[in-house]
């Protein structure tokens, strides 16, 4: 609890059998958290069953594989039906430090902001956490575009690593979003529009073998994504389209 507000960790996993136990760990050391709930994308390995064995953690296991928007989708519909006053998404993978929880918890416990982000480029972690110069490259580049399609000032729109008011989650039309990655661009947009303020917080991030990532194609596919969601987001505001992701 942070004051009388549960916290509870969401962690998107697909195939994460080799790093949740640490992660897990890590977590529930920040003594802040009330509850993880666990959602496996039908893994291939035994996510699933490394989740079930350890305590306090509520496992959902999805029959066929949804993508990361789907598997999202369900951590927060969980979240909010287990009672969260706080949602705090954690990549399950232990590229994100668990150690922010408590702050990024607290900013919103607190009623400062309704969403955090935890941002690789603050600081200037990425590079020297191994992030590849060709995603930070791309990861700025794309920021650039999306701050002005959005006309916001946000370092990166890409982490992994947010943090929600039950408040805000219930105004947005989630369920509208794409199940693939571009979710997370879909969702921010959805908060930009509400006029909602988004805070951010720097994030020491580690890059290693077991760490998710996705492939050069679909990163470029999730560019395009990141890209479109932007352009819809700027005609809706000049008036020259409609969007049920973004109503008046």
């Amino acid at each position: 609890m942070v004051g009388d507000k549960k916290i509870i960790v969401v962690m998107p996993a697909y195939n994460a059998e080799k790093t949740l136990r640490r992660t897990y760990d890590e977590v529930m050391a920040q003594g802040v958290v009330d509850g993880v709930i666990l959602v496996d994308d039908a893994s291939r390995d035994r996510t699933a069953a490394v989740a079930a064995a350890l305590p306090g953690v509520r496992v959902h296991v999805h029959a066929a594989n949804t993508g990361y928007g789907g598997n999202q989708k369900s951590c927060y519909r969980l979240a909010l039906e287990a009672g969260a006053d706080v949602v705090v998404m954690v990549h399950p993978d232990c590229q994100y430090t668990p150690k922010l929880i408590p702050a990024m918890a607290s900013m919103i416990a607190n009623g400062l902001y309704p969403c955090v982000l935890g941002s690789r480029i603050l600081g200037g972690h990425a590079l020297k956490g191994g992030m590849p110069l060709w995603k930070y490259v791309s990861n700025r580049a794309l920021t650039l575009a999306m701050n002005v399609l959005f006309g916001a000032k946000l370092s990166e729109y890409h982490t992994g690593y947010r943090a929600f008011s039950r408040e805000l989650l219930e105004r947005l039309p989630l369920d509208e979003n794409t199940d693939d990655f571009a979710f997370d661009a879909q969702m921010l947009a959805e908060i930009l529009w509400t006029g909602a303020t988004i805070a951010e917080v720097s994030c020491p991030t580690v890059y290693f073998e077991d760490a998710s990532s996705i492939n050069f194609r679909r990163s470029v596919k999730y560019g395009f994504g990141c890209l479109e969601v932007a352009l819809l987001f700027r005609l809706c505001r000049m008036g020259l389209a409609r969007s049920a992701k973004f109503r008046n």
